[in-house]
């Protein structure tokens, strides 16, 4: 549901002139105050954004100029991430917006139509998705953590050091022997640690999902993107949390913190991206 269903997106031609526009959809969510959208500049500051009936829900949507918004033109923005941020951040601010209002299914960066009745159409088709996902996620919110522990117990030597040489001018079998155990023994060492990590993700996922609604796992980032070559992620998840038990979960983190000695990382609360679209 967050993501565009073929055919969704209907980008403005080149052919178009900058006076036509094109309409750009955020989120759908039930009624909605167009008073709470009051000041937002969007994606495009010359225009409002507003609301757009669907059937019995409510799109959240601005027009923007069609000729700076074709195929070509999100194709610079993706390649510009200046831009891209910037543009993620604005749609971020009005589905932001809208969900402290109440349920609301965020779409994709870059949903948009050829104008209002397109958007109220396509929307329209599914719109008994969007009241699954809104059910569903109505009195949540999204909760991220990341668990991160050391990549490794020891360095390892790079090379194998020089053997002792016999009177020969042959190395010494004992010394090779020895040196091999002790690689043999650094590999063990290594692998034991990594499994201990795995298994206190496992169990650190174990217990704050019994604490959601619902659970995600994403892919762990790597050393290169987190920056942190001597700490290795072992879990990133999602959780769809009751706002109930938002304060059970920081407390669990806290607890798991001090029992797992890794370094577990929460953010929150967002609106449920990772969830909205699950019905």
């Amino acid at each position: 549901m967050t993501r565009e269903q073929p055919g969704a997106r209907e980008s403005a031609t080149a052919t178009e002139t900058a006076t036509e526009t094109a309409t750009y959809v955020y989120a759908v969510c039930r009624l909605l105050d167009p008073a709470a959208l009051s000041g937002l500049a969007g994606l495009a500051a010359d225009f409002p954004v507003r609301t757009l009936p669907v059937g019995p829900l409510t799109a959240v949507v601005q027009h923007v100029p069609a000729a700076g918004f074709t195929e070509d033109a999100w194709q610079q923005r993706l390649s510009d991430r200046a831009e891209l941020e910037r543009c993620a951040r604005a749609h971020h601010e009005v589905v932001t917006a809208a969900a402290a209002c109440g349920p609301t299914v965020p779409l994709a960066l870059a949903t948009l139509y050829r104008g209002d009745e397109r958007a109220q159409q396509a929307l329209g088709a599914d719109r008994d998705r969007f009241a699954a996902a809104l059910a569903r996620i109505e009195g949540h919110a999204e909760w991220g953590v990341k668990v991160s522990l050391p990549a490794t117990v020891s360095e390892a030597p790079r090379s194998a050091p020089p053997a002792p040489p016999r009177s020969g001018g042959r190395p010494s079998g004992g010394a090779g022997r020895a040196y091999l155990e002790r690689k043999r023994g650094l590999h063990q060492a290594r692998e034991q640690h990594h499994d201990r990590a795995l298994r206190a993700a496992e169990d650190i996922d174990a217990a704050l999902s019994r604490l959601a609604t619902a659970t995600r796992r994403l892919r762990p980032h790597s050393p290169e993107m987190t920056g942190e070559r001597h700490r290795l992620q072992v879990l990133n998840a999602a959780y769809l949390v009751r706002t109930v038990r938002e304060k059970e979960l920081l407390d669990a983190v806290q607890l798991l913190r001090r029992r797992t000695g890794a370094e577990v990382e929460v953010s929150g609360p967002w609106v449920p991206y990772s969830f909205a679209g699950e019905v």
